[in-house]
């Protein structure tokens, strides 16, 4: 039988685990949240404007390209933004057919302009009813909820809610439905949502709150929570997102997601 004494080391141990492991956190996400990010980062393709829609749609197309290495993800936003005479509300909301033509030349890794055309075709169609892409996924949650699982899956399902539907680009937009740790979405809400006095995420929608944001998981921020013990999953889906998540709750509840800045940073900078 295990003594009391024992039981109460192994509990002041436990919290000390816990205390260092918080003030890792808070002094990474100090180091990663501040303004210095923003250049080497996607986010830095909004942050260009500040008109609230050329911020979602800069944003989203920043996003949805942010796989490989940075410098490349920013290069070819900023050379979709510029096709879209770095206007992209207007142009999306007030282009001709003809100009899509524009976008023929466009790749990157396997977004083809095929993809480029059918999402800039719903965006056209979606800013004629509404005034900003936050409804998009708004509108399928509530204050409840306990994270963006029913607006990931309902933007997904509005997004290929057309006849004309291209099944490639699917692969583009991630959904919670099929397992997806939805990395991408996640970090769009989380440049969307959340806010503080850094200056570095948006903060631009209020429908939904920074407490029902995921984590964004990539590889970067799994293996480096893993080595925390801040996942046991070994895979990077939609389970190993919401379990990462809940274990940084218990540092921040209201706002668990800042902490993507320690653990992505600590990825990228070893």
């Amino acid at each position: 039988m295990r003594s009391a004494a024992n039981s109460t080391t192994d509990l002041e141990q436990s919290l000390t685990k816990a205390e260092a492991l918080h003030q890792w956190l808070e002094q990474k996400s100090a180091a990663y949240n501040h303004l210095s990010f923003i250049d080497e980062d996607p986010i830095s393709v909004p942050h260009r404007y500040s008109r609230l829609q050329d911020i979602e749609i800069a944003g989203f197309f920043a996003a949805i390209m942010s796989w490989g290495q940075r410098k490349t993800i920013i290069n070819k936003a900023s050379e979709l933004m510029a096709m879209m005479d770095d206007a992209p509300f207007d142009f999306i909301t007030h282009h001709e057919e003809k100009e899509r033509k524009r976008f023929s030349s466009f790749r990157h890794r396997t977004l083809q302009p095929d993809d480029i055309l059918y999402l800039v075709d719903v965006l056209q169609r979606y800013y004629q009813q509404h005034p900003s892409l936050e409804d998009a996924f708004a509108d399928h949650m509530t204050t409840s909820d306990e994270d963006v699982y029913k607006g990931l899956a309902g933007f997904y399902d509005r997004i290929f809610d057309h006849p004309w539907v291209l099944e490639r680009t699917r692969k583009h937009i991630a959904t919670p439905v099929r397992k997806s740790s939805c990395k991408r979405l996640n970090m769009y809400l989380r440049w969307m949502v959340r806010t503080d006095d850094t200056g570095v995420d948006f903060g631009l929608w209020k429908k939904i709150t920074p407490s029902q944001l995921i984590i964004p998981l990539d590889v970067h921020v799994g293996n480096v929570a893993r080595r925390l013990g801040l996942l046991d999953r070994a895979v990077n889906d939609w389970q190993a997102a919401k379990e990462l998540t809940e274990q940084l709750k218990a540092f921040d509840p209201k706002d668990p997601v800042r902490y993507d800045f320690a653990l992505f940073g600590a990825g990228i900078n070893p």
